[in-house]
């Protein structure tokens, strides 16, 4: 494919508000939107499931609602016979360019601790790859490697409500520059 192809096959992500950044920056409001992708929770759920005190879940579980991360299901009855607001995500943090390196030293890092307090969590069993690579790219590369890459992620990720009977998995791709 040349280049000209595949610019104009790319998927230009548009750029995320601050507030948007700011609320993707924090590994806790990951795990939730990633809790809430796969379910529809309620604020005492995901605190149980992430271990996390009722209060400390409901202040992020608001930053992402007011971004629109998160939106509030259909109101139900619980197991009590007590009604239950559960959340589910919106999808919206796939579709934006969020440039975590504007949300301070700790953002950028975010989806990494995120990712590995899941991994640690579901144990090595679950692991399904692995692979660690080192590559010299070009900038040129870089931007080809990540468009490909991100082309592959979104044929499954646009067409993952087909698939709800299948287990789910998660993954990140990061490709960082080496110090050496």
């Amino acid at each position: 494919m040349t280049a000209e192809e595949q610019s104009s096959t790319e998927v230009k992500k548009p750029a995320a508000s601050a507030q948007e950044i700011k609320a993707l920056a924090h590994p806790l409001r990951l795990r939730i939107l990633r809790l809430c992708g796969l379910h529809e929770l309620t604020n005492k759920q995901l605190a149980d499931r992430l271990d996390q005190d009722p209060g400390t879940v409901l202040y992020h579980v608001r930053q992402l609602l007011s971004t629109g991360f998160l939106e509030p299901a259909e109101v139900r009855t619980g197991e009590s016979g007590a009604l239950e607001k559960p959340y589910r995500s919106t999808g919206r943090s796939w579709s934006l360019d969020t440039a975590l390196d504007k949300a301070g030293p700790g953002g950028p890092l975010a989806p990494v601790e995120a990712f590995r307090e899941e991994l640690r969590e579901a144990g090595p069993d679950a692991l399904a790859n692995l692979s660690r690579f080192v590559v010299h790219l070009s900038p040129d590369d870089v931007e080809d490697l990540t468009t490909r890459i991100y082309q592959v992620l979104s044929e499954y990720t646009d067409s993952d409500k087909q698939r709800p009977d299948q287990p789910a998995y998660g993954g990140i791709f990061v490709l960082h520059r080496s110090l050496d």
